[in-house]
């Protein structure tokens, strides 16, 4: 069964794997593929989503509690220039096709409206394949450029 998990700043190391594994962040190859979470940036990254989210910001691992083991990581923010909360979600390559992204976008969704969100949106590569995961759980396509594929949900 997955369910969310407030990380505790020693649990960080999970997040850094994530981020340095370039089949979990292949998805990401059009920015630059991998992101540097070294240990001097978990401070700073830690008091801005965990401790000081000013309800703009929400995130959560996603833990397995079958294998007692972290999967990946989900999340929403508010976006200042658009005026809307953009959700995110990211399985390790390892636990890929297995639900858990689709377990934990409908986990994210349900925290956005118990927490006064009315709609999520994300906009994602357009060769990225989670986009599939997005409309499978009630998420549909607004609009799309050459780069993006806005995707919003009504909660």
């Amino acid at each position: 069964m997955i369910k969310l998990y407030i990380p505790a700043f020693d649990d960080l190391w999970f997040r850094q794997k994530m981020l340095s594994d370039p089949e979990t962040m292949s998805y990401n190859n059009a920015y630059g593929g991998i992101i540097d979470f070294s240990n001097d940036k978990w401070e700073k990254w830690f008091d801005f989503w965990i401790k000081n989210h000013e309800e703009k910001r929400f995130y959560r691992y996603l833990f397995e509690t079958e294998v007692d083991q972290f999967v990946g990581e989900t999340a929403y923010h508010y976006n200042e220039d658009q005026g809307i909360f953009i959700a995110d979600i990211i399985v390790s390559a390892e636990y890929r096709g297995k639900g858990y992204g689709s377990n934990g976008l409908k986990l994210l969704c349900k925290a956005a409206k118990s927490n006064g969100i009315n709609e999520l949106y994300d906009d994602i590569a357009v060769d990225n394949s989670a986009v599939n995961i997005f409309l499978k759980n009630g998420f549909y396509e607004e609009y799309r450029t050459d780069e993006i594929i806005m995707l919003k949900k009504e909660l």
